[in-house]
């Protein structure tokens, strides 16, 4: 790590051979001195960690520059050519026609013909609330018997609200991630339709009700995929750390939350236990319990020999590795094959080696601990080498299997817009809070994923089914 003109790794390292090889200074102060290096060193690490060289978010990084993609660019403002624009196209019936006629008061004296008309047309919208009263015919015989018509199904009280109110409530706070008050306050201000915070939660509840064949079809699904992300993030409820899992793949995913992260969740949940395909996940140790074959996050790699580069300069073997993973996934990207021939394989492979074994080279040997029990102690940038090496055929799965992705993305981007609802909100009040949430949310993601908007999928929810496109798949253009 480099702090302005000071080299700070140098620096630590010096000041470690310099102790070892001073001999006039007592046990206890080189014992003291030896805890301030470790102090200062693990300082600096976490100083200089980053959304490049990290997991960090990029909303974390102190004073961020932004890059200015157009700063070094020759093009002009505006639309540049070819792009596809999104534009208005005139409709062919509209839903309101206002006919124009010209004062001929306004015209010179003569004859006109009628010569049709010039059309422009307005896209607006009108939020407005709609009532339906239905009302059952009484019959009565002539022995005083009363039959009434039939209502249609679930209108069962005198007054209540619709499936419309429902689906859009949900989609709001739920796939929107508003607060229920600012959702509250949109119907009332916008609709003119009272509606309470204990009515949102209400038709979120039920909502979740209604998902319960979709959260054992979801695990099935996934179960039995050939491919599947996982990954898991802490979440706030009530103050207390939790954790929310996450399975998925191109057409599924689905969202629990738990007490625990490790294999204990993962077993109740039930997914991975059945699961026999590809598992892509970020090299978090309970996933490896799980007799599958495994497929390490690129990302990740790339981020922690980001450290190395910016922590060690003198390590060069870290800018080998991620110029090569960079390269591989190049190649793979632009192979029609979507993965190496064997003869680049072999080429990349023996590369891969050749960097590991520079980085052994480069990098000291682990101190022993004074403590002759004592376990060695290895630095961030050793152990993530000796990752590298353990797991060679996790870390390259990417180059010879065209089902296998480079990075952990997919499970990564699932997971993105939980952050942005506990940035929103704060925390999950219950844990039944947080059930609701991950279910529903699992719905809406995968119906997306199927080719459905969200509004269209809570509107077939609130009318009492699942969408047919979740039985018969995507169509194929998805």
């Amino acid at each position: 790590m480099v702090k302005g003109k000071l080299d700070i790794s140098e620096t630590l390292e010096s000041a470690k051979k310099l102790l070892q090889e001073e001999k006039h200074i007592s046990p206890a102060l080189k014992a003291i001195i030896k805890i301030l290096i470790t102090l200062v060193t693990l300082l600096a690490g976490k100083i200089s960690l980053n959304s490049r060289n990290s997991g960090r978010p990029p909303s974390s990084d102190p004073n961020r520059k932004k890059n200015n993609k157009s700063k070094n660019t020759n093009r002009k403002p505006g639309g540049q050519l070819g792009r596809v624009g999104v534009n208005l196209h005139p409709v062919e019936n509209p839903d309101k026609i206002i006919d124009l006629t010209i004062d001929k008061r306004t015209l010179p004296h003569g004859e006109y013909t009628n010569m049709g008309f010039e059309a422009r047309q307005m896209v607006d919208i009108v939020i407005s609330c709609v009532v339906t009263e239905y009302r059952a015919q009484i019959l009565e015989d002539m022995h005083g018997s009363r039959y009434i018509a039939t209502f249609p199904e679930g209108i069962i009280r005198p007054i209540q609200y619709g499936q419309s109110v429902k689906s859009h409530a949900v989609y709001m706070s739920q796939f929107q991630l508003i607060p229920y008050e600012r959702v509250a306050d949109y119907f009332a201000n916008e609709m003119k339709l009272p509606l309470s915070v204990g009515s949102l939660f209400n038709f979120n509840k039920e909502a979740y009700e209604r998902l319960e064949v979709f959260d054992a079809l979801a695990k099935e699904k996934l179960s039995h995929a050939t491919l599947m992300h996982v990954d898991e993030t802490g979440i706030n409820l009530n103050g207390k750390r939790k954790w929310l899992h996450s399975a998925s793949n191109r057409l599924w995913t689905y969202f629990y939350p738990h007490d625990k992260r490790g294999k204990e969740a993962m077993d109740e949940i039930g997914i991975l236990p059945n699961f026999q395909g590809k598992l892509v996940h970020d090299h978090w140790k309970p996933y490896f319990t799980f007799n599958v074959e495994h497929v390490l996050c690129n990302a990740h790699h790339i981020r922690e020999l980001q450290w190395v580069i910016d922590n060690h300069p003198t390590y060069t073997w870290a800018q080998s590795m991620q110029e090569l993973l960079f390269s591989a996934n190049k190649q793979v990207t632009a192979s029609q094959a979507q993965k190496l021939d064997k003869n680049s394989e072999k080429i990349v492979r023996k590369k891969y080696c050749s960097i590991l074994e520079l980085g052994l080279q480069e990098m000291p040997s682990p101190e022993i601990s004074d403590n002759k029990k004592g376990r060695m102690k290895k630095s961030k940038s050793l152990n993530l080498l000796e990752r590298l090496k353990n797991f060679e055929k996790e870390t390259l799965r990417f180059t010879v299997d065209t089902d296998v992705p480079f990075t952990n993305n997919q499970g990564e981007n699932d997971l993105r817009m939980t952050k942005v609802q506990q940035k929103i909100s704060g925390c999950f009040k219950s844990i039944e809070g947080a059930k609701i949430f991950c279910r529903v949310r699992s719905y809406l993601l995968t119906t997306q994923k199927h080719g459905l908007s969200p509004t269209e999928a809570l509107k077939i929810l609130f009318q009492g089914k699942l969408p047919d496109v979740l039985f018969t798949g995507p169509p194929i253009e998805a």
